[in-house]
Parts: structure tokens; C-alpha cells; sequence
């Protein structure tokens, strides 16, 4: 056979059965295409000009709308502050006088350690409503969730005037058997003065908010924990307090804070039941002076001192729980 009588490319050879009808043809022609599509696009990359060190030339994106807010931002601090200098009816002066008058550091001193007392027994009372909240008995649970609901349902002002007058309801307190004889019983006004009235409503409406918190943060730790220390021969009790709840305070910690900083300033509204505390020692001040703006404007720098002290003593804490889990939250300075 010559080369003239060789059948074209894609043909069936000779005495090969012809393909049905509607048959695909054979890919023989596309393939010997592509050489050629693949010499056409090399003379192209070949032409794309190098990006020297790999590089790109990228424009970066403005944001006229953060520039135009820090300028507002800084307009207003700077009316804020002229009025504050300018205008005599802040008088300064007198509020350099009794900033440190010895009235003012009684209320001051008695507001610190009535945030402290409230905090202890709302945070003892939170952990134990909180492992009440989750016990499998119903009874238990069910009275923890109606202590819950009915302290946080109710305005804590109501709460504390109710313990202020305690003694109208129950004129006379005592301890005993029910139905049978008592042990114990005295007056209710010298059973609950001024400052339990105060620590009771404060701390015991603070129990309910710490449950809630202490519970979220034991319900954040894995359940496998739990169960291996079970299986290492621990106790319920003693898991919780050795495995549990250490690794609960990263999460309980920052709320906690955050609640102690609240009730240093909450602790003002014992203040309409005649508790001397900083707002009712400047208000006792100001009614006798008549300097009502100087006084207080002397209390609220006195709750933002301590609120600034409280603040760094949070961020303290959170960093030393942190350490370990998060990037550089546990790096000495």
C-alpha cells in the first residue's frame, strides 16, 4: 500500500466494520490540535512581565468614615472639657475642699466595706445556688430555680426597704420548733439594723446573678472531665472543687468582675433607708451647705476611683486564669 492509498487520519482501517450512525467521532483530531494551541499560548506567558520579589502592587483601602468620626470624637472632647474649666458653676474649688473631708471618707470607707460584705455572700450563696440549680433531686433544683426567679424578678430598691422594715411585718423574730416552742427571739429592729438591712439586700439579690454566672461557667467545662475524674475514684464534691470549678474561673472571673464593679456603685441605694454611705455622707453634707453640684460631683470621682481600681484588679485576674489558653495572656511584664 503507498503512501497515497494510507486512509486519513481518523478513518477506520481497512475491512474494519463502519461505525454506527450518530457515533462520536474519535478524539485522533483534537489531539493533534493541541501542539498547536499549546505553541500559540507560550509565546504569551512567555511575554507576562515578572513581578520583582514576588510582590504585589496593591493600593490601600482609605477610610474616610474612621477619620471623619475621630475628629468628631475629639471636636466634642474638647467642647467637654472647655465647659468643664470654663463654667463656675462646677466649682471647683469647693470640691478640692471636701474631696477628702473626714464626713465624705466615712461614706467612703463604709461603702467599700459594704461591697465587700454583699460580695462575699453573694458570690458563697451564688456557687451554693448554683449546685442546688443543678442537682438530679427536683425538690432541691426547684427551690433553687424560685429563689433565683423571685430575687432577680423583683426591683433590689423593693428588696431593700423590705429589710428595712422588717420589723413592721415581723415585729418580733424568733428561732424554734414550728407550731412548737421557741428557742431564740428578740426584736426585729435590733435583729436587723441599718446594716443588715443593707447587706441583706444587697447581698442575697447579688446570690441570685452569681448563680447564674457560676452555673454557665461549670456548664462550660467539658463533661468529659467530670467523668474522668470519676473514674479515677473521685467524688462528686471533690471533682468539682479540685477539677471542676478551677477550670470554670476563666470563664466565671470576667462577669464576677463586672458584678463587684456594679455593686460598688449599687451600694448608693441604701442610701434611702439612711445608711451612711459615700452618697448619703455627701447628701448629709450638701443639705447643710446647700452645695449640691460640688458634693456630687465629689462622689462620682470617688466611684470612679475605686471603679479604676477594681477595673485593673479584673484584668489582673483574668490574665492570671488565662494563662496558658490564650496567645500571650499569661506573659510577664
Amino acid at each position: 500500500m503507498t503512501a497515497a492509498d494510507a486512509p486519513p487520519p481518523g478513518a477506520p482501517p481497512p475491512g474494519a466494520p463502519p461505525p454506527p450512525p450518530g457515533a462520536a467521532p474519535t478524539a485522533e483530531p483534537a489531539l493533534a490540535a493541541e501542539p498547536a494551541l499549546a505553541a500559540e499560548a507560550a509565546p504569551a506567558a512567555e511575554a507576562a512581565p515578572p513581578v520583582a520579589g514576588g510582590d504585589v502592587d496593591a493600593v490601600p483601602l482609605r477610610h474616610p468614615g474612621r477619620w471623619a468620626a475621630g475628629v468628631v470624637i475629639l471636636v466634642l472632647a474638647a467642647m467637654g472639657v472647655h465647659s468643664l474649666v470654663t463654667n463656675p458653676h462646677f466649682q471647683w474649688g469647693t470640691v478640692g475642699d471636701y474631696l477628702f473631708a473626714e464626713p465624705v471618707l466615712r461614706g467612703l470607707w463604709a461603702t467599700v466595706y459594704l461591697t465587700v460584705i454583699a460580695m462575699a455572700i453573694g458570690i458563697v450563696g451564688g456557687i451554693v445556688l448554683a449546685i442546688l440549680r443543678m442537682s438530679p433531686n427536683p425538690v432541691v433544683a426547684g427551690a433553687a430555680w424560685l429563689y433565683i426567679w423571685f430575687f432577680r424578678g423583683t426591683p433590689l430598691l423593693v428588696q431593700i426597704l423590705f429589710w428595712s422594715f422588717v420589723g413592721a411585718l415581723y415585729p418580733r423574730l424568733s428561732l424554734g420548733i414550728p407550731f412548737g416552742p421557741s428557742f431564740v427571739s428578740g426584736d426585729a429592729n435590733h435583729i436587723v439594723p441599718l446594716f443588715a438591712a443593707a447587706v441583706l439586700g444587697l447581698g442575697l439579690n447579688e446570690a441570685a446573678y452569681m448563680a447564674e454566672i457560676v452555673r454557665a461557667g461549670i456548664n462550660g467545662v467539658d463533661a468529659g472531665q467530670t467523668e474522668a475524674a470519676s473514674a479515677l475514684g473521685m467524688s462528686r464534691a471533690l471533682a468539682l472543687r479540685r477539677i471542676v470549678l478551677p477550670q470554670a474561673m476563666r470563664t466565671i472571673i470576667p462577669p464576677t468582675g463586672n458584678e463587684t464593679i456594679s455593686m460598688l456603685k449599687t451600694t448608693s441605694l441604701v442610701s434611702v433607708i439612711s445608711y451612711n454611705e459615700l452618697l448619703n455622707a455627701t447628701r448629709i453634707v450638701y443639705a447643710r451647705t446647700f452645695q449640691t453640684i460640688p458634693l456630687l460631683i465629689v462622689a462620682a470621682l470617688w466611684y470612679l476611683a475605686l471603679t479604676s481600681v477594681l477595673t485593673l484588679g479584673q484584668h489582673q485576674l483574668e490574665r492570671r486564669f488565662a494563662r496558658g489558653t490564650l496567645p500571650g495572656a499569661g506573659d510577664r511584664r
